[in-house]
């Protein structure tokens, strides 16, 4: 029997198991392979629904589902911690025990690191896990006026649009309210624009503009005074706020980097093409765990799972393995409570942003809504 282990219950863990499911039923029927998912948790947090949390445009329910009604009923789940990966003997260690493999998927994720900008964590909000959305959430709707800094402060970062997303909606969130002009909000962002792709800064830069909204570039904070909320930057500069939403850093997860699969970054090396982890012929990587040069964003999980499932399943019912990754992203973004815009582009094609409509919006408010039948393999 040939074990296929996948360690992550996110996005991209449970769509690859899912995946190969599909692809190799009459072998996991015939009892000649074995997939087991093993994730830290029995429940999938659907990460894009916390910008609409803080805003109480979704509730927790919404976004959250037990990883086993998602999963095929043949596929192994184990709710165990992840603690090493011994490669040299094909094994997977957790808490609890130990699961060889003849081959393994890490979908381990990222997750954010206030506690490398010096007093973030007294001093800043964040909306990248479910803790920080909901303590977000209750600031906001007590907030009385003042500024509001929207601060990048590490990159890479899940979801790259989601602090111009955020900046737009607090544009509306405190019209609604009308307390806009009591309001004054930065976006601030590391390098010489306001987004890493030309493109999309220019429009982003554009709508700033018409919306009122501030933003500043070049800015690398280093340190937070939570005291006297204030940001310190790299550059020289210390800005005032009255409330800060911070994108922290990220980084990869412990088991990655205490099983020596790491970067310095925390990020699995993995081949951009095959996903591959580098050294390994039978071990890949999905999603916000590699180190490539893409978005660490659920499309992007959702395209590199569909890669893997079928070159595994293609090496195990003997065929060439020659399906193949090209950089494939779409991401939508959201420039109020009512218009959205989106982008796609590849390795080699560069996005090109479409004038927000209320259409796209309401695009991918349906997809929030429909996103477990991803997670399902079934969209």
């Amino acid at each position: 029997m040939k074990n296929i282990v996948v360690i992550g219950g996110g996005v991209g863990g449970t769509l690859t198991a899912n995946y190969l499911a599909s692809k190799l039923k009459p072998e996991l029927r015939e009892r000649k392979i074995k997939i087991t998912l093993i994730s830290a948790t029995d429940k999938q947090l659907y990460e894009p629904g916390l910008l609409y949390l803080i805003f109480n445009k979704m509730e927790e329910s919404e976004i959250i589902r037990e990883i086993k009604y998602l999963l095929d009923p043949d596929i192994n789940l184990v709710v165990d911690t992840a603690t090493r990966v011994d490669t040299s003997n094909q094994v997977v260690e957790t808490e609890k025990g130990s699961y060889p493999y003849d081959y393994l998927v890490i979908a381990t994720g990222s997750k954010v690191a206030p506690e490398e900008i010096p007093g973030l964590k007294e001093g800043g909000h964040w909306f990248y896990n479910l803790e920080g959305a909901r303590k977000l959430r209750d600031a906001l709707a007590k907030f009385k006026g003042g500024k509001i800094v929207v601060g990048v402060m590490g990159v890479p970062h899940k979801c790259p649009v989601a602090p111009i997303e955020v900046s737009f909606m607090l544009h509306d969130f405190f019209k609604h309210l009308q307390m806009r002009d009591q309001v004054e909000i930065l976006y601030t962002y590391p390098i010489n624009k306001v987004f890493l792709m030309d493109s999309v800064a220019e429009l982003v830069a554009d709508l700033f503009d018409q919306k009122g909204i501030e933003y500043k570039t070049f800015f690398n904070p280093i340190e937070v005074d939570a005291k006297n909320k204030k940001i310190m930057t790299l550059e020289g500069e210390e800005e005032q706020y009255d409330l800060l939403i911070a994108i922290p850093p990220h980084k990869g997860s412990d088991l990655v980097i205490n099983s020596g699969l790491a970067d310095k970054g925390g990020w699995v090396p993995t081949d951009r093409f095959t996903l591959k982890v580098e050294g390994y012929d039978n071990v890949y990587a999905v999603g916000d765990a590699t180190n490539l040069p893409v978005s660490k964003a659920g499309s992007v999980a959702h395209f590199e799972a569909e890669v893997i499932a079928e070159n595994i399943a293609a090496e195990i019912k003997g065929l060439p393995p020659t399906a193949r990754y090209y950089g494939k992203t779409m991401c939508f973004i959201e420039t109020g409570f009512d218009e959205a815009t989106y982008i796609w582009f590849d390795y080699e094609t560069p996005p090109k942003p479409v004038m927000p409509s209320r259409f796209i919006h309401w695009t991918k408010i349906a997809y929030n809504r429909l996103y477990w039948l991803t997670a399902r393999g079934i969209l």
